[in-house]
């Protein structure tokens, strides 16, 4: 069998590699002894198994391999059987209940990322362990949910914004890998990608790194310089894979040429890279930094859609199916004259949101805060709206409750 992957991270086995072919008894049998319970075996690049061992029906089971040629193999301890069963999607799991399990992540994230680049910062190599179950953890709830952890991702104060950049990047890499159809390994190496990909910043003084004031054309190009310092950073560690070394060297390089640290054009930039950019700067705009306050997230699609030349129009257009036409956290106006915030988004009805609404733009009077689900009623989005032209300052918070 070829073996596509082997769920938790790299310390839970002792192969090197999560995707590998099954060529000796002995190998079998080390992977037997593993503390893991299944992997997941691709059957176009192995030996197919035997209809017999299939728990669903052979004819459905065959057609479900022709469009997903893995499946999910429990590993016995004491005997040669295998128990087979096709790969299913996660159920999607309430917003209201994840973003209780995103919020623990998030606060254990914490920890993880600080001290990987404080290593980093201290030019030592970094442990990246910790980092890949981090990444199958944010993995599993983004499967589950993925508004949930990048909604709560985005809420961050300027003072733990290096950490947080990396854990949303990570989280929306993986929604956006999810989106395009990527496979499980690509989608866990996205999100490594994500969570690295400004691990060069470390090699840059704190005093620029965080000045509010503009720049010097010295402390531009050290900024500009943590492409290059992040690549080299990760290139001593052992078995870091290619994609999270591409991704931290190319995701400021644009499709028209105009980026760095190579000036590459859209034939010449990876998708991983193409991804990485996009993910990159829409968290960085709607991030509130030292020198600026974040845009909300409506304004920053949009601004991002007419950046001609920056972004790969597929990949652009993918990330917005990833996130929602109606991001959470977007202010809008509906039909009614009422101001929301949307707070929870369905996959399937991108248009249709539930939101928060909170101020009626014909008394210009704050209304009781009432969560309106618009899958289930008359009303609706008229357009994005700016709470500023309505004196408001900050919005309501986006839980459910």
């Amino acid at each position: 069998m070829y073996v596509h992957s082997i769920p938790g991270g790299w310390i839970s086995h002792p192969f090197w590699r999560k995707s590998f072919k099954i060529e000796s008894l002995e190998d079998l049998q080390t992977l037997r002894d593993c503390p893991v319970d299944e992997v997941t075996i691709d059957t176009a690049k192995g030996r197919d198994i035997a209809p017999d061992h299939l728990e669903e029906d052979p004819e459905d089971a065959h057609e479900e391999h022709e469009h997903d040629p893995t499946a999910v193999v429990a590993l016995a301890s004491h005997t040669a059987d295998t128990a087979v069963a096709v790969r299913k999607p996660v159920q999607r799991t309430e917003s209201v209940v994840e973003r209780e399990r995103a919020a623990r992540i998030i606060s254990s994230s914490k920890s993880t990322v600080l001290n990987m680049f404080s290593e980093a910062r201290m030019g030592k190599a970094v442990d990246v362990k910790d980092a890949a179950e981090l990444v199958t953890e944010i993995t599993s709830s983004v499967s589950r949910n993925a508004d949930a952890l990048i909604s709560l991702a985005r809420l961050k104060t300027t003072d733990d914004y290096t950490y947080m950049h990396s854990v949303a990047v990570c989280a929306m890499m993986i929604s956006l890998a999810n989106q395009l159809g990527m496979t499980q390994e690509q989608t866990k190496q996205a999100g490594m990608a994500g969570l690295l990909h400004d691990v060069g910043k470390m090699a840059v003084p704190l005093d620029i790194l965080n000045k509010p004031a503009k720049l010097t054309e010295e402390e531009f190009a050290s900024i500009r310089s943590h492409t290059v310092q992040g690549h080299s950073i990760l290139q001593q560690i052992e078995g870091i894979g290619e994609v999270p070394l591409d991704v931290s060297l190319h995701h400021h390089e644009k499709i028209d040429g105009s980026g760095y640290p190579f000036n590459l054009k859209s034939d010449g930039i990876s998708i991983m890279a193409k991804m990485g950019a996009v993910c990159d700067v829409y968290d960085a705009i709607t991030s509130n930094r030292p020198y600026k306050a974040g845009w909300d997230p409506a304004r920053s699609i949009r601004h991002m859609a007419s950046s001609a030349g920056h972004f790969d129009p597929v990949t652009m257009q993918a990330f917005v199916k990833a996130i929602g036409i109606y991001p959470t956290g977007s202010c809008v106006i509906l039909q009614s004259g009422r101001l929301g915030v949307v707070v929870d988004q369905r996959p399937d009805q991108l248009l249709t949101p539930r939101v928060k609404v909170f101020y009626s733009t014909t008394s210009r009077m704050p209304l009781k805060s009432d969560i309106v689900d618009l899958a289930h009623g008359s009303d609706k989005i008229v357009a994005y709206a700016d709470p500023a032209k309505w004196g408001i300052r900050s919005l309501p918070s986006i839980d459910l409750l």
